[in-house]
């Protein structure tokens, strides 16, 4: 039988490339939830509250004002020449030729990936990792090879050995997220030196994902400096046209998960291919959406400080309410807006996290949707006010209770 006539056989599928692309865990968990009643959500990484009304204002204003058009690929001039003013104030000087606006940070990532990678490249992630990161590159057939971070007394910890050993000359593009999702590990200023200086000997791109920047608690901020100190960033070390592109969202720190926009800060020498590749993805971000950017970038900084304290506080709260109970060992992160803990005798988060939305409807992140090196945690969001983390710890409890 000839190859074609096979195919034909087999009916309509997609690549095999995209067929085993992982599914995801956490999607899987909440859609066990559809019909039971009363579920204490805490699995999506978004905060329970509104985006800010000044930023909703800003929409509503570019709407009546008849902002429904196409714009630039790489972003309306106002919202781009703002994150150049944003990320020089944060990173240093950053002209607007490096800046592009993207629909949502995803999308942003995934260009990214497309600009550097491309069939039997390989790649290296660190994990526990948000699965998209790992996902992306196989979709345009590259390898994927994973270093993962290690748990311990104080929390994750990443082995600096094994990323430089898994750093080899073939490597094309190494993919780091810090502050991390799903597990809070910020990487140290020391060793986003010491990993530049090694990919630019090997000629080896850094795509980072720093869309918890803003999201920074460190290991010893006073209450009065959580806000406004920002996490290390590849951006405070690379010059501008290195092999480094940096990914961030107005998501997070902006609280508008739903308006996906992102941007990123990239070399000039890729800037005309990545024109070409968002008018081949998305043509450019709603225009009325980039104008609600805009005041988010000029007017969201009090905002932002006022969010981060309350993530921080509600951050000890959680931490607290998850100490007294026993068989729970959870550590303090660094960064983002989880507590990625064990449970004792947790093997398999996966049914664990569904027989907590079945049984008391509860609903958390299974470790295992972050990688294997996630198995036996999971993953609690606490953006939300102190009522609801007391109704999830009394939930857990029951559950626990009766295991």
């Amino acid at each position: 039988m000839s190859t074609l006539n096979f195919k034909r056989m087999c009916g309509p599928n997609a690549r095999d490339a995209v067929r085993i692309l992982r599914s995801s865990q956490i999607r899987e968990v909440a859609n066990a939830s559809m019909g039971v009643p009363d579920i204490v959500p805490f699995w999506f990484g978004e905060s329970d509250s509104a985006t800010p009304g000044f930023i909703r204002e800003a929409a509503i204003a570019a709407l009546t004002n008849g902002a429904t058009f196409y714009t630039h690929n790489l972003g309306i001039d106002p919202l781009r020449a703002a994150l150049s003013r944003y990320v020089s104030r944060l990173h240093g000087t950053t002209s607007v030729d490096h800046v592009a606006v993207t629909s949502a940070g995803v999308n942003a990532l995934m260009l990214a990936t497309q600009l550097i990678v491309g069939a039997g490249d390989r790649v290296v992630a660190i994990t526990p990792l948000w699965p998209n990161l790992v996902e992306m590159p196989k979709i345009l057939g590259a390898y994927v090879e994973t270093v993962p971070l290690r748990y311990g007394r104080n929390g994750w910890a990443l082995d600096l050995d094994a990323l430089l050993d898994a750093l080899t000359p073939d490597t094309r593009m190494l993919m780091i997220n810090s502050p991390n999702n799903p597990t809070g590990w910020v990487m140290s200023r020391d060793d986003q030196r010491t990993v530049l200086d090694h990919c630019r000997r090997h000629g080896i791109w850094i795509v980072a994902d720093e869309v918890y920047e803003r999201l920074y608690y460190g290991i010893d901020l006073t209450p009065d400096e959580v806000g406004l100190r920002v996490a290390p960033s590849f951006l405070d070390l690379a010059a501008r046209n290195e092999r480094v592109i940096c990914v961030n969202s107005f998501s997070k720190a902006w609280l508008m998960t739903g308006w996906r926009l992102g941007w990123m800060i990239a070399p000039l020498g890729v800037m005309d291919d990545l024109c070409k590749l968002i008018e081949y993805n998305t043509s450019c971000a709603p225009s009325f959406v980039q104008h609600a950017g805009v005041a988010a970038v000029e007017h969201g900084e009090m905002a932002i400080q006022t969010l981060v304290r309350h993530l921080h506080a509600s951050r000890n709260y959680l931490l607290r309410s998850l100490s007294l109970n026993c068989g729970i060992d959870a550590k303090s992160p660094c960064g983002a807006m989880y507590v990625f803990f064990s449970l004792r005798d947790i093997t398999d988060s996966l049914s664990l996290c569904k027989s907590l939305v079945r049984d008391v409807g509860l609903g958390l992140a299974p470790g295992s949707a972050f990688g294997h090196e996630g198995e036996g945690f999971v993953r609690w969001c606490y953006a939300c006010e102190p009522a609801l983390i007391d109704a999830g710890i009394d939930r857990l409890r029951r559950f626990l209770s009766a295991s």
